[in-house]
């Protein structure tokens, strides 16, 4: 079926699912065997080395991996795809499968906490070159990238900050000297925003999070072009970190309300974000749909919709967080994020949990923000319930 001019949602739920499954099934079947048989040796020798379609050993390959990852595939419009146990593992494999010793990363500092912590301590330990600049100083990052580099890794918007990174302008210096264009999509998802079209050569999602969408199957996701898909799998094929049938099938099962859901998370995040900013105990609201949020005018040129996850702070500081986060009513404080109930937590328990307060500081996170992701929930319900939690803030 030729998705290139079928919308989204259509596409959501049909991608990779074209083709009936065994005994004419209309959902793909969990496919937990480990190994497939083969009678004939020329055949299996074809499938083994690439040169025909099927699969050997699931470590490498799976049927029903391969229905999410063609459904991640044709949703960025991208060449080719592959999947990872989590989404750490998609940061992960991509990076160390193109760099080693000697080259370079350029990226900025409002990065998710394992993806910060591969930069401050894990790829400097394997003599890989790494420079984190100011997230929204385009001159120093374009200075960076113009001396030598061969990953731009980008994530827009940021976690937890909400920081908006100008793909296409960042991407258009990275192409001159050859570097690829890695960007983290884990919080637009394709509904909102398509990284390949704005310059990027590879995206990569935590498919635990949005994708998936019921915070009840880990998943990492990496598509773009074929030729570093390609390079990427042949290293985690190795390395190991392959995607199981059962959470495989929940994300893709997932995906097929990504629509429905980021529509309605969208529409609440915004209402929630203009609530939060009139509130005279909140000190800060960052939140892209914001007309005052510093990266509105590149948000609304590079995205569709501002998503479900916006950051806030309390003006009686970080005593006030530990009082109004228990008085939430509506909310799970947990880690994770884009789950069709609404999730809430600091930074130093959430998203940077892995780096200490000196490094969070160092990346700009203050102790006292929140990060609050949007659910499903009725809004004014949503909006009730942060009312009567900042009620009970002093002052």
């Amino acid at each position: 079926m030729d998705f290139s001019k079928t919308r989204r949602g259509t596409a959501a739920v049909w991608a990779g699912e074209t083709e009936p499954f065994y005994d004419g099934a209309t959902t793909p079947p969990i496919v937990n065997s480990v190994t497939y048989a083969y009678k004939d040796l020329d055949e299996w020798y074809s499938v083994a080395t690439g040169n025909a379609e099927g699969h050997i050993y699931s470590r490498n390959t799976n049927p029903t991996v391969h229905v999410l990852e063609e459904k991640i595939r044709i949703l960025e419009g991208a060449e080719a795809a592959t999947s990872f146990a989590t989404g750490m593992g998609a940061i992960s494999n991509t990076l160390f499968s193109l760099l080693g010793p000697g080259k370079r990363v350029v990226s900025i500092k409002d990065t998710y906490g394992g993806t910060s912590r591969l930069f401050l301590d894990f790829l400097p330990h394997y003599q890989v070159n790494v420079t984190l600049c100011d997230t929204t100083d385009y001159d120093a990052l374009a200075a960076e990238i113009a001396k030598g580099c061969d990953v731009l890794y980008l994530e827009t918007p940021t976690n937890p900050t909400l920081k908006i990174v100008d793909i296409r302008r960042l991407a258009m210096v990275a192409k001159r000297v050859g570097a690829v264009v890695v960007v983290d999509n884990t919080f637009a998802t394709p509904i909102n925003q398509n990284p390949l079209r704005l310059g990027a050569d590879l995206v990569v999602h935590s498919a635990t999070k949005f994708l998936c969408g019921h915070s009840d199957a880990m998943g990492g996701l990496l598509c773009g072009k074929k030729e570093l898909v390609e390079k990427v799998f042949r290293f985690r094929e190795i390395n190991g970190a392959s995607l199981q049938a059962e959470p495989a099938y929940l994300i893709a099962r997932g995906m097929k309300t990504l629509e429905l859901r980021i529509e309605r998370q969208n529409a609440s995040a915004l209402k929630i974000a203009h609530f939060l900013k009139s509130h005279p105990k909140v000190a800060d609201v960052f939140y892209p749909g914001l007309e005052t949020h510093a990266g509105y005018a590149i948000a609304s040129e590079q995205m569709t919709g501002f998503g479900g996850v916006m950051s806030f702070s309390l003006r009686a500081g970080y005593d006030a967080v530990k009082r109004f986060l228990p008085s939430l009513q509506y909310v799970h404080l947990a880690a994770s994020l884009g789950s069709v109930s609404t999730l809430a937590g600091p930074p130093r328990t959430t998203s940077h949990v892995e780096l200490t307060e000196a490094q969070r500081a160092q990346l700009g996170i203050p102790e006292g923000l929140i990060r609050y992701s949007v659910g499903i929930e009725n809004v004014e319900d949503l909006i009730n319930d942060l009312s009567q939690a900042l009620a009970s803030v002093y002052p």
